[in-house]
């Protein structure tokens, strides 16, 4: 049941609420019973004044309707809403009830809730949750941005081995890395503005979609409760046409598996055996945690959007747990990335020591390219392998080994390659590409979209 501040007081909101439901910045729950609650009664208390504004309602009604939504529920108030949405389905008949029943003129009572029907609230209150919601995670995103880019920077040449399959590979920087994680923080950021500025709309269309009770009115009633709550006015009332629903949970589960990887690679890397950065491990795997839920919540949703005529029956109310839950993973999700990167501690000496202990093998590829145009590239391919292989079963240091492959020294001094030339390919520093300018490039972008 909900508290008297319209909470839940589930075992969800204190036992596992603090992973996984962290809330917005202020730290208010940004989908629980209480922000839905919240949601509904401000679409009411918006109905009630645009009905006022549209003349079908007398003087003052929009503002006493306000003032009876702004009062906090109590206990037995939030007890009959409970059971009023057993009996009929949803919660807004017994919101509607409990809202008239405040408003102390008789007059003033007709603009709650007129010309709507129950969907149009909660759909609408949908839309006030997701701004909520994706304002949060974007800030909070935001934030872990600006610290991945902050990494990038410093780290521009801090050499590491790459990995590959979970195998050493050629080397790298860490800032590629970070910069890696830049990106995708950027792109989640850029989608989740775009879904809030773009596509959250008021749901205004009474019991078929066509606000016959408003007979001529209803377009201009709706146009009215788009201004109220800031939302725009969509063309056509969207009952059964879900596709807001889904890009809110799409780019919300997009912006979980930005942080997914993030948290992912984290973990990787803090491994007591590789033990390259370091950081608090609880942000990593609570963002994983929520992370790791997003997927199947958002087939859910899309498998809700096959929805029967003018309204549907159940799948509309399949939705509802799916969406609270996907947005406050992603927004806890979001959180935990800025407390996690906001922290990193990157070690780079291990990482140089990491990187030497490979003995040069993860340069194996620079020394088949030297050997490529006077052997063909399978045939200096397998020499180096095999060359590689001797040097790992026998410590014999990878150079070492090159140059006790006879075939190999041969054609070295063949095609006049020095050892001098051989040592330099063996250089991780050598051996970069346009790992430089992709994090230049990725910097760059991150300017152009959050200026200074």
């Amino acid at each position: 049941m909900p508290d008297q501040n319209g909470g839940s007081a589930s075992a969800g909101s204190w036992l596992f609420g603090a992973v996984f439901g962290r809330g917005s910045s202020s730290g208010t729950p940004v989908a629980d019973d209480g922000a839905w609650l919240r949601s509904m009664l401000a679409v009411e208390a918006a109905l009630a004044r645009a009905v006022e504004r549209a003349g079908l309602a007398p003087r003052g009604a929009g503002a006493a309707v306000t003032t009876a939504a702004a009062a906090d529920f109590g206990p037995s108030e939030l007890a009959e809403l409970g059971r009023a949405a057993a009996l009929t389905g949803n919660p807004v008949p017994g919101l509607a009830r409990v809202l008239a029943r405040r408003v102390s003129e008789p007059a003033a009572r007709a603009a709650v809730h007129a010309g709507a029907t129950s969907q149009d609230i909660m759909d609408t209150a949908a839309m006030l949750l997701a701004r909520d919601a994706l304002g949060a995670a974007i800030t909070d995103l935001t934030a872990a941005a600006g610290a991945a880019a902050r990494l990038a920077g410093t780290h521009r040449r801090t050499l590491m081995i790459g990995r590959t399959l979970l195998q050493q590979a050629v080397p790298v920087t860490f800032g590629l890395v970070a910069a890696g994680w830049l990106s995708g923080l950027d792109s989640a950021v850029e989608w989740l503005a775009f879904v809030r500025d773009t596509r959250l709309a008021v749901q205004f269309g009474g019991a078929a979609g066509t606000l016959a009770s408003l007979g001529a009115d209803g377009v201009r009633v709706r146009a009215l409760l788009a201004e109220e709550l800031g939302l725009a006015d969509a063309a056509l009332p969207w009952h059964t046409e879900r596709l807001r629903v889904i890009d809110i949970a799409a780019v919300s589960a997009r912006a979980c598996a930005t942080l997914s990887k993030i948290a992912r690679d984290v973990t990787l890397l803090a491994q007591t055996e590789v033990g390259e950065v370091k950081g608090n491990p609880v942000a990593a795997v609570a963002i994983l945690g929520c992370t790791r839920q997003a997927p199947g919540l958002l087939a859910t949703l899309v498998a809700c959007a096959e929805q029967e005529n003018q309204r549907a029956a159940g799948a509309w109310h399949a939705e509802w747990q799916p969406y609270s839950h996907l947005l406050e993973l992603a927004v806890s999700a979001a959180a935990w990335s800025r407390d996690l990167l906001a922290a990193l501690d990157v070690d780079t000496a291990r990482m140089a020591a990491n990187l030497a202990e490979a003995g040069g093998l993860p340069l194996a590829e620079g020394i088949t390219a030297l050997l490529r145009a006077p052997l063909g590239a399978a045939h200096a391919h397998d020499l180096v392998t095999n060359a590689a292989a001797k040097s790992a079963t026998s410590g014999v240091p990878f150079l070492d080994a090159l140059l006790a492959t006879p075939e190999i020294e041969n054609t070295l001094t063949r095609a006049g390659i020095s050892h001098a030339r051989v040592e330099a390919a063996l250089d991780p520093a050598g051996y970069l590409g346009s790992a430089e300018a992709f994090i230049t490039a990725a910097l760059d972008a991150h300017e152009r979209l959050v200026p200074g």
